[in-house]
C-alpha cells in the first residue's frame, strides 16, 4: 500500500471521527483525543496537528462555541494527544497504544479541568478550590477515559486491519 493511500485512511478515519461529535453521546465519552493520538502516530508531520484542530473547530462551529479560555485549553489538550501520538510511532505496540491514551486522557484532564479552576469563579482559587475543581470532574474523567480507550482500540485497530488485508490481497496476486 502507498504512503499516499496510508495518509488518505488517515485523513478519512480522522474525518469521521470529527463528525461523530454531531451525534449524541454521554458526556466527555468522544473520539477526539484518539483521533489526535491516531493522526500524530500516522500523519507524522507537525502541520498534521492542523487537522484534528480543524476538524474540532469545525465541529464546534455547529456544536457551539464555548469561552475561549476553556476552549483553547481543550484544543491544547488535543494538541498534547497529537503530540503522544507522534511519541508512540517510535513504539507502536498495542500495549503502548494502550498507555499513550491513558497519557492522553490525563492530560487532557489536568490541562481543562485547571483552566476551568483558573479562569472562572466556580471554585476558590485555593489548593482546596483546585482539588474541589478535579475532584468535582471525576465523573467526566472517567467517561473520558472510557471513550479515548474504546476509540483508540477502534482507529487503531481499524487501520491495522485494513493494513493486514491489503498485504495479504497483494501477497495473493503475486503467488
Amino acid at each position: 500500500m502507498s504512503t499516499k493511500t496510508k495518509i488518505i485512511i488517515a485523513i478519512a478515519i480522522v474525518l469521521l471521527a470529527a463528525a461523530s461529535r454531531l451525534i449524541k453521546h454521554p458526556f466527555n465519552f468522544t473520539p477526539v483525543a484518539a483521533m489526535a493520538l491516531f493522526a500524530g502516530c500516522y500523519l507524522k508531520k507537525w502541520w498534521a496537528v492542523a487537522l484534528p484542530l480543524a476538524a474540532m473547530l469545525v465541529s464546534d462551529y455547529f456544536i457551539g462555541f464555548y469561552d475561549w479560555p476553556v476552549m483553547a485549553s481543550v484544543y491544547l489538550g488535543i494538541a498534547l494527544a497529537f503530540a503522544i501520538g507522534w511519541y508512540l510511532n517510535k513504539y507502536l505496540k498495542w500495549y503502548n497504544v494502550v498507555l499513550a491514551s491513558l497519557a492522553s486522557s490525563v492530560a487532557f484532564f489536568v490541562v481543562t479541568n485547571f483552566a476551568v479552576w483558573a479562569f472562572f469563579n466556580w471554585y476558590p482559587h485555593t489548593w482546596a478550590g483546585l482539588i474541589s475543581c478535579f475532584t468535582l470532574a471525576l465523573p467526566f474523567f472517567r467517561n473520558t477515559l472510557a471513550g479515548d480507550l474504546v476509540y483508540s482500540g477502534l482507529f487503531f485497530g481499524a487501520y491495522y486491519l485494513v493494513l493486514l488485508g491489503s498485504a495479504k490481497i497483494l501477497k495473493a496476486q503475486h503467488i
